[in-house]
């Protein structure tokens, strides 16, 4: 509990919430951890939650909403985060929002401290209420998109460079890589997409309910960092496209030289082929049965071959 921006009290018990919420200058947090729905309900009862929302808050939910009731805000959401060689990770993140108090629920491998941190940092979003502090769980969440927005930048560029590796990757490999990409941004966007609504109906609550202008302010600024994470994730969707696009016409332009290079290497091995056919029919030629008749096939098949060599070397098909 703060108090006019001042840490006042923790870990008290949950019956003492109502009380301090009696308090004008009071705000409270409270955390829970992996509960259930009958762990939910004294807290419930003593703030007045909505049933439906104590549901939700312990149900998964794949898009992240906004439900309005009318003591209360109720939201649902997804953190983000992506190590190294490791596919996406999504975890649930649900809050209720009362104008004193902050109610969060969420599983054990979302990480609460960096959210505490900024309240600790920025203190005056604790003065703003609930909706300060939920204005700085989001601002978290949303820079985790933005920063696992980053590692896939980066891992798309590296991609892209490998693309035209001398010698080549193989195309499977390629293929694959780009599929897991594209099917990570997959992930990424049913998250992003519709948190874009949920910043647009925060911020007309907040614009409806006159808030200050340094909350308004804020919330301006979330909306604006979802529509930057939208707005990547559809041009790295693009990116993904082209790529997938340009690898499979190099590997086209890569079969092409391959067949091209076979089709001139089997037309000089043609030459000889058919000068020593010539030569060993069972019919007398000039120099039949004479060395000079040798010399002379030897002589034909090599001026032939290195002609025809010169020639589709100087055309580049060698």
């Amino acid at each position: 509990m703060w108090r006019k921006g001042v840490l006042e009290a923790e870990d008290f018990p949950v019956e003492r919430v109502s009380d301090y919420l009696q308090q004008p200058d009071a705000v409270v947090w409270a955390d829970f951890c992996l509960p259930g729905q009958d762990d939910l309900q004294q807290m419930a009862e003593e703030l007045g939650l909505a049933p439906l929302a104590v549901e939700d808050a312990v149900a998964s939910h794949e898009r992240p909403k906004l439900d309005r009731y009318p003591t209360h805000l109720f939201l649902s959401t997804h953190a983000m985060s992506l190590a190294a060689d490791q596919p996406l990770h999504l975890t649930q993140v649900s809050a209720f929002v009362l104008p004193q108090a902050l109610v969060t629920v969420h599983r054990a491998d979302f990480d609460i401290d960096p959210v505490v941190k900024a309240w600790d940092d920025g203190l005056e979003m604790v003065e703003f209420g609930g909706r300060g502090l939920l204005y700085g769980l989001l601002d978290v969440i949303v820079d985790g998109y933005l920063a696992s927005l980053q590692q896939l930048d980066d891992q798309i560029e590296d991609a892209e460079d490998r693309l035209f590796d001398d010698p080549p990757r193989s195309g499977t490999d390629i293929q694959r890589q780009t599929y897991l990409l594209r099917r990570q941004l997959t992930g990424v966007r049913k998250v992003v997409l519709p948190m874009r609504d949920v910043a647009d109906a925060m911020l007309r609550h907040a614009e409806l309910h006159s808030e200050q202008p340094d909350i308004l302010e804020r919330l301006r600024d979330l909306r604006d960092h979802v529509i930057r994470a939208n707005e990547w994730n559809d041009a790295l969707r693009d990116v993904i496209a082209t790529m997938f696009e340009t690898g499979l016409s190099l590997a086209n332009a890569r079969l092409n030289q391959i067949v091209r290079k076979l089709s001139g290497w089997a037309a000089i091995i043609a030459v000889p082929t058919a000068v020593t056919g010539f030569y060993g029919q069972n019919l007398p030629y000039p120099g039949y049965q004479q060395w000079w008749g040798f010399l002379v096939s030897t002589a034909v098949i090599v001026v032939l071959a290195v002609g025809i060599w010169m020639v589709f070397r100087r055309r580049g098909w060698l």
